[in-house]
């Protein structure tokens, strides 16, 4: 498990970060792997924060605990 307390949405936002320097070009060889390899590692992180929620999504159903009915009328 992630000892990482960053929130997924600020990694999201760095992981974003990092694409956009490596697609403008403008880095040196060596700084585009050091960016490319944060840049994994973040994916990474956010992968495994993601299926921690989905695991925690499938106990609270099992429990019986169903997602609320959206009415559109109100």
């Amino acid at each position: 498990m992630s000892k990482d307390k960053t929130s997924f949405e600020a990694q999201l936002s760095k992981l974003n970060e990092i694409v956009n320097a490596l697609e403008v070009g403008e880095l040196s060889l060596d700084d585009s792997l050091k960016q490319y390899e944060a840049g994994i590692k973040l994916v990474r992180t956010c992968q495994e924060k993601l299926n921690n929620a989905q695991q925690q999504i499938e106990i609270l159903k099992d429990k019986g605990v169903e997602p609320f009915d959206v009415d559109d009328s109100a």
